[in-house]
């Protein structure tokens, strides 16, 4: 069974550094304010670990090819922060984000905790007279119906919605994002 996994593993390994030599990725903006905005407006500093996780995924998201990660702790360890981090490394970029839940509880729980922490942000937004415009997080499930589900999609298709939270809603053939750079699942 260790030799059937074990090579399992050495082909899944190929796989990725072929993809990643071959696959063209999005080289993200990192000079962008919009993450040290996020950074400040939490109600505590960031732990040494945090720090250096966010610092190396930003250093992948500025390479050329595509990143695979697993970020992995405990419950309460901050491992939503750091998701956050890299997606808004999207949007300030002119990208977007998808944070994708596996339950829609934990969707909802995610996207009315965020809601208070992005709350006052700002993207760059040329056709606004300011020149930015709210960040726009919305929030896709199953349970989103009718007009408002035709709004959210509109909106992901233009992308004028910067990061959706969702669950597998979020992979279904009628979504499509304007410019999708981040994806956290």
């Amino acid at each position: 069974v260790f030799d059937e996994l074990f090579w399992v593993q050495v082909a899944l390994v190929r796989r990725k550094l072929e993809l990643e030599r071959t696959t063209p990725g999005i080289v993200h903006d990192l000079g962008g304010r919009l993450v040290d905005a996020f950074h400040e407006r939490l109600p505590y500093p960031l732990s040494g670990a945090q720090q250096r996780v966010i610092a190396e995924i930003e250093a992948d998201l500025g390479r050329t090819f595509p990143m695979h990660r697993l970020l992995q702790g405990d419950v309460g360890s901050g491992k939503t922060v750091v998701a956050v981090s890299a997606l808004l490394v999207a949007v300030q970029g002119g990208h977007q984000g998808a944070l994708m839940a596996p339950t829609e509880v934990l969707a909802e729980q995610h996207f009315y905790g965020l809601r208070d922490l992005l709350a006052e942000l700002t993207v760059p937004d040329d056709s606004t007279l300011m020149g930015e415009r709210p960040l726009r997080l919305e929030l896709l499930t199953n349970r989103t119906t009718g007009a408002e589900r035709i709004r959210l999609l509109a909106g992901l298709a233009d992308g004028t919605v910067d990061l959706v939270v969702g669950t597998h809603a979020l992979i279904q053939d009628q979504v499509g994002f304007g410019s999708l750079g981040e994806v956290v699942r």
